[in-house]
């Protein structure tokens, strides 16, 4: 596919996509997220590609929520149906086996905040913002941000940001756990490389397997969730990075990790 509202790169099995509708704030619409779909599609099929990072073009947003213009002429049955385009997309995203990073590099209002919050965590600029305004337009977020906020900084908090339709800061939003890490504006998507390259640099079985494990034991109780993290760790120990990993330790020698998804 050739893509006019995002930019997809890979290098050294990281994997950039960037928002690309700056004259909008990089705003969701019918076609962007077609192309977002489309590549992540793509990514998941390519084995060589370790860590996904999103990030927006321009100075001043990651993504700015949807298109108004385009969300205004929707009937009831237009709404359900993007509404559930959206969380298709989304959910996509958040069931990558491979670990994603948000560098949020400005506004991430709306459907911004919840392609975030879909991410394994969020690196965040000086100048981010976030939010879920919807309700200033007399409507509810669509993508899952009713779901996924509370989930991960408690019920009344969400809710007030919900209700509200309030903004806040990179400050805020660390404070909240929400962002891992504030950034310089300058800094942020450097210090997202490096914690890819690191990530990148791990045994690929053993990175997938602890993803799953969190994401799959969150929706379950503590001991099934033991128990998935039992079938992970024994299925880990079998591959060839576990072998490289332990025997380097024994060797007292820095692990090289091939990243070999077979036994």
């Amino acid at each position: 596919m050739d893509y006019k509202n995002i930019v997809l790169t890979v290098d050294e099995g990281i994997a950039n996509i960037t928002f690309n509708r700056p004259k909008a704030l990089n705003a969701i619409n019918g076609v962007l997220l077609k192309e977002f779909e489309h590549a992540l599609e793509a990514i998941a099929e390519n084995e060589d590609i370790r860590v996904l990072i999103l990030t927006g073009s321009g100075e001043k947003a990651f993504v700015a929520g949807a298109d108004i213009k385009e969300l205004s002429t929707y009937n009831a049955l237009q709404a359900k149906l993007f509404s559930r385009r959206g969380q298709s997309v989304i959910g996509k995203l958040q069931s990558l086996s491979i670990p994603v990073i948000a560098a949020v590099n400005g506004f991430a209002l709306g459907g911004g905040s919840e392609i975030a919050l879909a991410c394994d965590f969020i690196y965040a600029s000086k100048n981010a913002k976030f939010g879920l305004p919807e309700i200033n337009l007399g409507i509810i977020p669509g993508f899952g941000g009713t779901q996924r906020l509370p989930r991960l900084i408690g019920k009344n908090r969400a809710k007030e940001m919900i209700l509200t339709g309030k903004m806040i800061s990179a400050d805020e939003a660390f404070s909240y756990g929400m962002v891992n890490k504030v950034c310089s504006d300058e800094a942020l998507l450097a210090d997202v490389k490096t914690v890819a390259d690191e990530i990148a640099a791990k045994g690929k079985v053993s990175v997938r397997a602890a993803k799953e494990a969190v994401n799959r034991g969150l929706e379950a109780d503590l001991q099934t969730g033991c128990d998935i993290e039992c079938d992970a760790f024994a299925l880990c120990l079998a591959s060839e990075d576990a072998k490289e990993g332990t025997t380097a330790f024994i060797e007292k020698r820095k692990a090289v990790f091939k990243g070999c998804l077979t036994g």
